[in-house]
């Protein structure tokens, strides 16, 4: 693969991640079916992301066999995605079959019909580990000379956009956290004629009584006047 061909795939997925949905979901799905597009050599696909406990989890896939390869890796706790998440970064692994590292994991994938795989982190120096790509192939033994600098560029483009779309969405779950509590905050005051630090530690008493968020039992009072909201989670 020529210079001029590695440029064009990159600038091709990046316009077609600046062309998503600006929710982290259409982000994610995004990233994933570009990677497949601009990465040579995988015909599977999948994103993990990590919270801040640390617990993986696929959040976008362009096929359902993502899930199977995954799930093996988070069932044994072992395999090029988590190590690529942790201090390796990128992790590449062609003729899988004659792999001699995690040996749980390779011949279970390898009867699975796995025959190479590619995992990079997905990370921002200011907001760590982000996630990371999983790219699968069933169609070929060796992985392309080009594919891993690909990827770890594609990677780039991806984790920024990833970033600030992630961000924006936590931004807004934050802005409307503030609206329901002050929203059930008034509701107290009106109901109970009491001020508004005495309704807000009514409502603190009643999370710490019944281990549920502040919000969501403001959430529960406003939808005792509204009607019920569909659910936004952390």
């Amino acid at each position: 693969m020529s210079f001029d061909t590695v440029t064009a795939a990159i600038a091709s997925a990046a316009r077609r991640l600046n062309d998503a949905d600006s929710s982290v979901e259409a982000t994610l799905e995004a990233i994933a079916f570009a990677a497949r597009e601009s990465i040579p050599g995988f015909d599977l696909v999948g994103i993990s992301t990590v919270d801040a406990y640390g617990n993986v989890s696929t959040r976008a896939v362009t096929d359902a066999r993502v899930l199977e390869f995954d799930n093996v890796q988070y069932c044994l706790g072992e395999g090029p995605c988590l190590d690529a998440l942790g201090a390796a970064h990128v992790v590449s692994v062609p003729r899988l079959r004659q792999e001699e590292r995690w040996s749980r994991y390779i011949p279970r994938v390898v009867q699975m019909g796995l025959r190479s795989q590619l995992a990079v982190k997905l990370g921002l120096d200011e907001n760590g580990t982000l996630g990371g790509i999983n790219l699968y192939s069933t169609i070929s033994d060796d992985i392309e000379p080009e594919a891993e600098s690909i990827a770890e560029l594609f990677a780039i483009h991806a984790a920024t956009k990833l970033g600030r779309v992630t961000e924006v969405d936590q931004l807004n779950r934050a802005m409307h956290t503030r609206k329901v509590i002050g929203q059930g905050i008034g509701i107290l005051m009106e109901r109970y004629d009491i001020p508004e630090d005495n309704a807000f530690q009514f409502l603190v008493r009643a999370s710490q009584a019944d281990n549920i968020k502040v919000r969501d039992i403001a959430q529960r009072l406003v939808d005792q006047i509204n009607g019920p909201r569909p659910d936004i989670d952390d």
